[in-house]
């Protein structure tokens, strides 16, 4: 049976200060990822000195997840981290991206 941690995760990463938003099954393994800065970390996280987790959280669904990602990603830098901060439950944070959903 699968587990609580089973499946997509939506995680923001501190890049050196910047923002960095993706969707993964293991973001443990992503973030290493990321910190290695080799071709299998974005682009956008390569040059970074430090990469950092500062929050993630389980959605399960990819499609869910892919559009949570596209969401997050358009919104500024403010609301970014009022989200992060607030480390919203999967049901808040679709109230907040998806409201009425």
């Amino acid at each position: 049976m699968p587990g609580p941690d089973t499946g997509w995760q939506l995680y923001v990463l501190d890049c050196d200060g910047r923002l960095y938003t993706g969707i993964s099954t293991d973001p443990a393994r992503r973030l290493e990822e990321h910190r290695a800065g080799g071709a299998r970390g974005a682009r956008f996280t390569r040059g970074s000195r430090q990469v950092e987790l500062l929050w993630r959280v389980h959605i399960g669904d990819r499609g869910w997840a892919q559009r949570a990602e596209h969401r997050l990603r358009k919104m500024r830098r403010a609301r970014k981290l009022a989200i992060v901060q607030r480390a919203p439950t999967w049901p808040e944070l679709r109230e907040l991206l998806f409201p009425g959903t």
